[in-house]
């Protein structure tokens, strides 16, 4: 059977790190739908206090993340991806782990803090098999391994509330810290990396790099789009649940159907993002790009005028079926347009600019939304990507050109 067929490295690769990159995906989203509820349990605190708290919490990780990450990926390009990913993933364990034990706000957000500090298993992942994978199968490889962090970015929050329903909120961390000590062993034992060390007196600067490159404008490009794409993604996040319980008058499970409504985009990007990608290699990249923004701002306007929640879960679907378009296509010309002895800290820089999105997208929709109202913030997302769809268009001009 096919299914079980003799596969060949890159393949075997491809496989064990889309579970990491699912795994990470969900360590770092997991604790959204409980943070705040979780902070209230290590103290006695008002509610601007906990909102407060809610806040620094969610975004010390991500703030780490984009100063620690080019870090981290010039070492990858010295040492290799498959040490950064075990050093990633063992980190990542012992860290959301320790995170059920703590009897403080300050140590949960010291852990988060050192939670960013060993982030790179998704850069490093991508970046190994951009570098292994064939060339003319890189868009599907690379748009496959993509729907394993979006997915579990997005079904984080809701394996995160049906693990703390059912048995609190500490064993979320510890079976979270378990699979992550899981990546960590498939990780050393079956991905397999062809690696010659760099000597750190060979290794080029970041400026030299840029210089190398044949099309600086795309990479660039690229980075801020990849940001654009993680704060439209996100802008909703702070409201989701509030903008739910408006169309349900006030009634019903708010938290359940916001959990379900937040998990949709990524199965929807689970199911498309494979064929986006395949599609690009046969017609061009960019162009699956290009079509993909221009869909994306058809999609966000919508959900400012429905009116009941199932309407606002049917577009949350389109919005995954837009980042299947996006994501993996983002990291194809990454791959195609990147000197490979450099892979690691050009993916490692991507990474910095996904944790920025990460951050910019919640204070966005918090700040339009409570000026403007929940609605507005559909408005915000969809000029967003307008902006995103004119920087693409100008930033690939080149590539276009050589079509």
């Amino acid at each position: 059977m096919r299914l079980f067929r003799r596969r060949q490295p890159w393949e075997q690769n491809l496989l064990v790190l889309w579970f990491g990159n699912f795994m990470a995906g969900v360590a770092f989203s997991l604790i959204m739908p409980f943070m705040a509820l979780y902070i209230d349990t290590l103290g006695n605190f008002t509610q601007l206090q906990l909102n407060f708290w809610s806040g620094l919490t969610f975004s010390s990780t991500f703030l780490v993340t984009a100063i620690v990450s080019p870090l981290w990926g010039r070492l990858a390009d010295r040492r290799g991806r498959k040490l950064m990913l075990l050093r990633a993933s063992l980190g990542m364990a012992f860290v959301l782990g320790s995170m059920g034990l703590v009897n403080s706000v300050y140590q949960l957000v010291a852990l988060r803090l050192l939670q960013g500090v060993f982030s790179g298993y998704i850069s490093n992942a991508n970046a190994l098999i951009a570098t292994s994978v064939p060339r003319e199968q890189s868009g599907k490889a690379l748009g496959t391994l993509t729907t394993g962090n979006v997915s579990g970015t997005l079904l984080g929050p809701l394996l995160g509330g049906l693990i703390a329903d059912l048995f609190g909120y500490r064993a979320t961390f510890f079976v979270t810290g378990g699979i992550l000590l899981l990546v960590f062993l498939l990780t050393f034992f079956l991905v397999h990396e062809t690696f010659t060390p760099i000597a750190k007196t060979d290794q080029v600067s970041g400026g030299q790099i840029l210089k190398q490159l044949k099309y600086p404008h795309v990479i660039i490009g690229m980075f801020v789009t990849t940001l654009i794409i993680q704060a439209s993604n996100n802008s909703i996040s702070p409201i989701l649940s509030l903008y739910v319980r408006q169309l349900l008058g006030g009634h019903g499970k708010v938290a359940l159907i916001s959990g379900i409504i937040a998990s949709i985009p990524g199965i929807a990007t689970l199911i498309a993002a494979p064929r986006f990608g395949a599609l690009g290699d046969r017609i061009g990249t960019q162009k699956v790009l290009m079509a993909g923004l221009a869909f994306g701002i058809l999609v966000y306007i919508p959900q400012a005028f429905v009116q009941n929640a199932w309407q606002l879960g049917g577009l949350r679907f389109l919005v995954g079926i837009v980042d299947a378009a996006l994501l993996p296509q983002v990291q194809t010309l990454l791959a195609k347009y990147s000197p490979h002895q450099n892979a690691g800290r050009i993916f490692s820089y991507n990474q910095s600019f996904q944790a920025m999105g990460n951050m910019i997208g919640p204070l966005i929709g918090s700040t339009v939304s409570g000026v403007f109202g929940y609605s507005s913030i559909f408005f915000a997302t969809s000029l967003l990507i307008i902006v995103n769809f004119v920087w693409v268009r100008y930033s690939t001009k080149e590539l276009q050109e050589e079509a």
